[in-house]
C-alpha cells in the first residue's frame, strides 16, 4: 500500500491513516482502490475488533485529487462512468464493512472528505476542522457521497449544505450530524479512544450483524441507488456548467456566474 498505511494494536484495534499528506490526503485512483482493498481485508481479518479511520498532515482529506479530476475533464462518459463507480465502490466498502468505524477528523475534509466521514459510524473531529461540500462551485454535484451523507444528516440537515458549497466548522458538522462531538485538538486522540473501548467488552459477532441491522432499517443505498447516483453525475460531467466550472478551476480564474 503506497497511499494508505494500516497498523493494527494488540488489542485488535487498527488504524486505517490516509497517508498523502502532501496532497492534503486528496483521492486518486490508487488510494481509492487501496481503500476498498482495505476496507474488505480488515471487514474479513477475525482479529479486527475496531478500525479507526484517520489521516496525515494538515487535513483529513481535501476531496477529489487534481490528477484524477483532470483525467476525468479529459475523458469520455465511459470513462467518467468508472471513477465514478471507483469512488462508490470505496465508499459502499466502508459503509458495509462489518467492523466498527470511527473516523478521526482533523483539518480541511471537503467534498469525498464529507463522504468519508458520513460513513463511519461516529466520526469524531477536532474544533478546527473545516468541512464543505463543494461540488457545485465546480458545476458538479455531491452525488456518489450523497446517499451517505443523507443517510447521516437526514434530507432537511443536508439541504442546508448540500447545494451551496459553503464552508462551515466543526461546531456546526456537530448540528448537521456529519460529526458526533467536537473537541479541541490536543483532546482528539482521547475521545476517538473513549469511543473505541466499549467495543472491546461487545461480542465481534453481534456487533457486526447489528451493523448490518442498523444499515437495513436505514435509507437503502444498493445497488440501484449507487447506480442512479453515478448516472447522475455523469449526466451533470456533460453540462456545460460542468465544463466552464472545471474549466475555470484549472485555468485558476473564476467561472462565469461566479462575481
Amino acid at each position: 500500500m503506497e497511499t494508505i498505511r494500516i497498523d493494527i494494536d494488540d488489542r485488535g484495534v487498527a488504524t486505517l491513516t490516509l497517508a498523502r499528506s502532501e496532497k492534503h490526503n486528496a483521492l486518486s485512483a490508487q488510494m481509492m482502490d487501496e481503500l476498498t482493498e482495505a476496507a474488505r481485508n480488515l471487514g474479513a481479518d477475525p482479529a479486527v475488533r475496531v478500525v479507526i479511520l484517520a489521516a496525515e498532515g494538515a487535513s483529513f482529506c481535501a476531496g477529489g485529487d487534481l490528477g484524477w479530476m483532470r483525467a476525468q475533464f479529459d475523458t469520455d462518459a465511459a470513462g467518467r462512468d468508472v471513477e465514478a463507480r471507483r469512488l462508490a465502490n470505496m465508499l459502499r466498502a466502508l459503509n458495509e464493512m462489518p467492523k466498527p468505524l470511527i473516523g478521526r477528523v482533523h483539518g480541511n475534509a471537503f467534498g469525498g472528505g464529507v463522504g468519508m466521514a458520513c460513513v463511519c459510524d461516529i466520526a469524531i473531529a477536532a474544533d478546527t476542522a473545516l468541512f464543505g461540500l463543494t461540488e457545485t462551485r465546480l458545476g458538479l454535484i455531491p452525488a456518489t457521497i450523497g446517499p451517505y451523507v443523507l443517510a447521516r444528516m437526514g434530507e432537511a440537515m443536508a439541504r442546508r449544505v448540500f447545494m451551496s458549497s459553503r464552508r462551515f466548522g466543526a461546531d456546526e458538522a456537530v448540528t448537521l450530524g456529519i460529526v458526533a462531538k467536537s473537541v479541541a485538538a490536543d483532546d482528539l486522540d482521547a475521545a476517538v479512544e473513549a469511543e473505541v473501548a466499549p467495543y472491546l467488552s461487545c461480542a465481534p459477532g453481534a456487533v457486526a450483524e447489528a451493523k448490518a441491522l442498523a444499515r437495513r432499517l436505514g435509507p437503502p443505498i444498493n445497488d440501484q441507488v449507487i447506480d442512479d447516483t453515478i448516472a447522475a453525475l455523469a449526466q451533470r460531467w456533460e453540462s456545460s456548467e460542468a465544463v466552464e466550472g472545471i474549466g475555470a478551476f484549472f485555468d485558476k480564474r473564476k467561472p462565469q456566474w461566479q462575481s
